[in-house]
């Protein structure tokens, strides 16, 4: 039901995937999410779970207090509100674990505060172009010009692209990929708004069906030993085929030689019998 939590954004790197493609990384933490305010339709007149995150050490009697209703021991620093479609069917004080809510491949928007840049001018901030660099022109290369319209209004239109403070504002990057959840911690592929340590909303807003996992030295791991299982199965079956075939050449040879011990009596009883016949015949011969 909840599609979205609270995180802190903790340092930009890089991995690969599997199949060698080198992509930046996000790494982002949402320990600490804690239900802190469930709202009802019949109630407040729409369904939305109210999340706190990080620690406060000194709150004010109010935060305080609303805190009490939820019976938490800490009181937490961030509070964003999350709608849902349904009531909610969470309790105060639960925590949410990022393994229900976000898995790999799970594409999200994360929402932040942009890094601030200052008072900038029209260049840095919206990209004019300046005066030219020629014909006399001293000062005013990187002017923004005429602002006004005319006599017709006589004014400068509300919204005006003019010079101001840079950054420093609510930055959403969408569809962005999460590659991997490891316990609290979640790497997202791509850049995303904020300075380290800034508070962060993430929400999922789809899946990716292509979706490609990071290499691991882990996942090698276990490839390299399936393949070395595979390959002993393979030696244990070419033994065991080898035996075989000497069990079945030992048959043969004790075949052979019972064979030739059977045929070995046939021919003694022969050559008695011959040996015999001309006993009889000489003692004939004698008697004639």
């Amino acid at each position: 039901m909840i599609h979205s939590m609270i995180g802190r954004k903790i340092d930009q790197t890089q991995g690969f995937l599997e199949d060698g493609t080198r992509v930046p990384l996000s790494v982002i933490s949402v320990a600490g999410n804690v239900v802190t305010q469930i709202k009802t339709a019949d109630h407040e007149g729409y369904n939305s779970i109210q999340l706190g995150f990080g620690t406060w050490k000194r709150p004010t009697k109010p935060m305080a207090g609303h805190i009490k209703k939820a019976g938490l021991q800490k009181m937490p620093r961030f509070f964003r509100e999350i709608r849902v479609d349904e009531a909610p069917d969470q309790t105060l004080g639960s925590a949410i674990l990022v393994s229900g809510v976000f898995e790999p491949g799970d594409v999200v928007d994360v929402t932040g505060t942009s890094k601030g840049k200052g008072y900038a001018g029209v260049v840095k901030l919206h990209g004019f172009h300046g005066g030219p660099k020629t014909h006399g022109q001293s000062d005013r290369h990187r002017a923004p010009g005429a602002s006004g319209s005319g006599t017709t209004p006589g004014r400068v239109y509300r919204g005006k692209k003019m010079s101001g403070r840079m950054g420093n504002e609510q930055v959403t990057i969408k569809n962005l990929e999460i590659l991997d959840v490891k316990e609290d911690t979640i790497l997202v592929r791509g850049l995303i708004p904020g300075t380290k340590g800034s508070v962060i909303i993430i929400t999922k807003v789809g899946k990716n069906k292509k979706f490609k996992p990071l290499w691991s030295a882990h996942s090698e791991n276990s490839e390299d030993s399936e393949n070395q299982q595979v390959s002993e199965s393979e030696n244990q079956s070419i033994s065991v085929s080898e035996d075989q075939k000497v069990e079945a050449s030992a048959d043969i040879e004790v075949k052979t030689e019972e064979s030739s011990n059977e045929e070995k009596p046939a021919t003694t009883e022969k050559t008695e019998e011959i040996s015999s016949k001309e006993g009889q015949k000489e003692v004939s011969e004698n008697a004639s």
